[in-house]
């Protein structure tokens, strides 16, 4: 199985277009120690020839262009696209906007659970998607699910989970009390993505926002897990003057300080771990920071842009 992180930041990309802090700056001037990125997002393959792309980013064409295994296969017909399948894992943005372009009359599956597509099924401008050639099937939580392309099997299966999150901000309604807007009812899942028969398979996890026992369970012994990184402190954003709200208002965990991610995962037996989803604020994009050396020692890798991994 081939994993390829095609967007490794949180929604706005990195540097952010409208965004002016030190670190979008740094990467404008192109300092050696940051690297752009686009949205969250990644592509798997069980044979390295058909694709299912994990979350549709807003970049999505970009990333297809940076991308030769995505693009039309040189024997393919005049109308192709190696991409036979696209499994969302929220509502958010910055996970589904990506589906409008790929609008052009090409067949694929779309897959998701039911509180994804029901916000899609909800907003008519989705129905670009021709319902004649982009079938929709619901990924039921806890089960194993055989991904399919218009062709058949794709060789790789998805176990959907239901982890601690937050509905999209789009949905939220003025003057309800912000806890009402979590959820550990699907609005955000977790992925298990192997192929059959395999020993070994990669944890997908963009969005989380809080790690309890049942999920410290789930992901124990695993073999690759790309876990949501969203922000380094829970005040980051208020802290630079870049947002009114803490990662916990937002649905994301801190990767530092008490019952933070890095506290929450130490001991647990996971042979590669890697940070995506990565907020523009976060110091960890700076790779000479101390923040970047504190997850490296940790044992965790910061995903990039191209970034590669084989099971």
């Amino acid at each position: 199985m081939i994993i390829k992180v095609i967007g490794s930041s949180a929604g706005g990309g990195f540097p952010q277009w409208n965004c002016n802090g030190p670190q979008c700056r740094a990467v404008r001037r192109g300092e050696a120690a940051f690297a752009s990125r686009n949205q969250s997002s990644i592509a798997v393959s069980a044979d390295g020839r058909d694709w299912v792309l994990f979350n549709a980013s807003p970049d999505i064409r970009q990333q297809i262009a940076a991308t030769p295994a995505l693009q039309p296969h040189a024997d393919g017909a005049l109308r192709h696209s190696p991409i036979k399948a696209v499994v969302i894992s929220n509502g958010d943005v910055d996970h589904i906007a990506g589906l409008l372009c790929l609008r052009e009359k090409e067949p694929f599956v779309l897959y998701g659970a039911q509180a994804v597509l029901e916000t899609i099924a909800a907003n008519p401008i989705f129905d670009v998607l021709d319902a004649g050639l982009v079938s929709r099937r619901e990924l039921p939580l806890g089960q194993t699910t055989a991904i399919e392309g218009p062709d058949g099997a794709t060789g790789l299966t998805v176990e959907a989970y239901a982890v601690p999150g937050k509905i999209p901000l789009y949905l939220e309604q003025e003057g309800r009390d912000p806890k009402e807007y979590l959820s550990e009812t699907g609005d955000a899942i977790g992925l298990r993505i192997s192929t059959p028969g395999a020993s070994d398979a990669l944890h997908y996890i963009p969005g989380c926002a809080w790690i309890d026992d049942t999920l410290q369970a789930r992901l124990k012994g695993s073999g690759v897990l790309l876990f949501d990184g969203t922000l380094f402190t829970d005040s980051e954003m208020l802290d630079a003057g870049l947002g009114a709200k803490t990662g916990g208002r937002m649905g994301h965990l801190p990767i530092s300080g008490p019952d933070g991610i890095l506290e929450r995962f130490a001991g647990l037996d996971i042979e590669r771990r890697i940070f995506i989803h990565i907020n523009n604020s976060n110091p960890i994009l700076d790779e000479r920071s101390d923040a970047r050396a504190i997850v490296e020692e940790a044992g965790w890798q910061v995903a990039y842009d191209g970034m590669e991994i084989e099971l």
